[in-house]
């Protein structure tokens, strides 16, 4: 799952690179957007851009209600998956969804292409554009897995044992099942240049990256370090890889993670982005913030990283979009909302931005996904 952080008053979305955190709070916005079948006053391109936010030259809403997040282009960009609990759409927890890049959800359903069974997290397109890989729980119990949200009141999130990853088409036909080992397997996530996928595995004992090949051929270690890495993205060239990996260094912090991993759970409100070479290789921390630093992706120049962090924030929200060189220099904070924005993702051709956001929700709970035009 792609995920991350959650307090009594907040809900939480299920994801690729962990649960994130959907604070209540009146946002900024004059207009507000109401859920599917509901009337509802939609702003304008323009009034969704805050004035500090000068990477968007324009923004247009896709969804209009629930939780939406993990949108992933096709590789030529014409498409987009992503995942839902959207309950007016008959769902209990996360799916995955089809759209194409030019149309929105305020008035329809976009197609369900996931089973419908289960739990689901991590879909991203295949280099043929026709069929995707994702994680799900299906095999396991067809019904939602319980989540677990509070261990000895601290947040936490499960990493399920059930989940495996499948391939399917765009008619939701599942063509080929690529993992089959014991506990967590998810959060995969494509190459740019087509060629293998990265994933998080408990199969060491530990949540660590592996790679492998589409059909599931030539399975490698990446990480090797105890804590939990995930969320992985290759660079644009497909020889590096940024995730991100809460990695406890006390004797307490290391007990508190055991014991946690024992019973299927994991802690990420202390999370850093780390980068190597695609192989392992030349690993490196690039941040050292403090708090969530999460759901990293490449900037298509390969030079930079966009990242959602709250690491400028008191009570763990607001999370915001920021930009950093790969060396860790020249942070900049990209987005200026007061709640929650995630989940960046560029487009192949670089020119495009889909990212989760609390903006527009008229002060509710409700994450919507967002494409903007960049400008750097």
């Amino acid at each position: 799952m792609r995920l991350i952080i959650l307090f009594a008053s907040l809900v939480t979305i299920f994801s690729c690179k962990n649960e994130v955190q959907n604070p209540e709070g009146t946002l900024e916005t004059t207009t507000t957007a109401t859920p599917l079948s509901k009337e509802s006053t939609i702003q304008t391109n323009d009034s969704l851009i805050y004035p500090e936010e000068k990477h968007f030259k324009s923004i247009r809403q896709i969804t209009f209600g629930g939780d939406n997040a993990e949108a992933y282009w096709s590789f030529d960009d014409k498409q987009l998956v992503f995942q839902s609990n959207y309950n007016e759409w008959g769902l209990e927890c996360d799916q995955m969804f089809l759209m194409n890049a030019s149309e929105n959800f305020k008035d329809k359903k976009p197609p369900m292409i996931s089973t419908g069974k289960g739990r689901t997290t991590c879909a991203y397109f295949l280099p043929d554009n026709k069929h995707f890989v994702y994680g799900s729980t299906h095999l396991v119990d067809e019904e939602c897995p319980e989540v677990p949200l509070r261990k000895n009141g601290k947040y936490v999130w499960p990493v399920y044992d059930s989940f495996d990853i499948f391939v399917s088409d765009l008619d939701g036909n599942i063509t080929a099942q690529l993992t089959t080992e014991p506990g967590y397997d998810a959060e995969a996530t494509v190459s740019p240049q087509g060629d293998k996928i990265v994933f998080t595995s408990m199969r060491s004992g530990d949540l660590e990256l592996y790679t492998m090949n589409l059909d599931g051929s030539n399975v490698q270690q990446i990480t090797d370090e105890l804590g939990y890495d995930g969320g992985a993205f290759f660079s644009p060239d497909g020889t590096k890889l940024i995730f991100r990996s809460s990695r406890p260094k006390t004797p307490e912090a290391i007990k508190e993670y055991k014991d946690l991993l024992a019973q299927g759970l994991v802690q990420p409100t202390e999370m850093e982005l780390y980068i190597c070479n695609a192989d392992g290789s030349d690993l490196r921390q690039i941040t050292n913030l403090g708090n969530a630093n999460w759901s990293p992706f490449f900037h298509p120049n390969g030079k930079k990283v966009l990242f959602s962090s709250n690491y400028e924030a008191e009570r763990g929200f607001p999370f915001n979009l920021y930009m950093i060189d790969l060396d860790g220099k020249n942070l900049e904070r990209v987005t200026h909302g007061e709640t929650f924005d995630a989940f960046p993702v560029f487009s192949n051709d670089g020119k495009q931005l889909v990212f989760s956001s609390n903006r527009n929700n008229g002060g509710g709970r409700d994450t919507n996904l967002f494409i903007a035009e960049w400008q750097d």
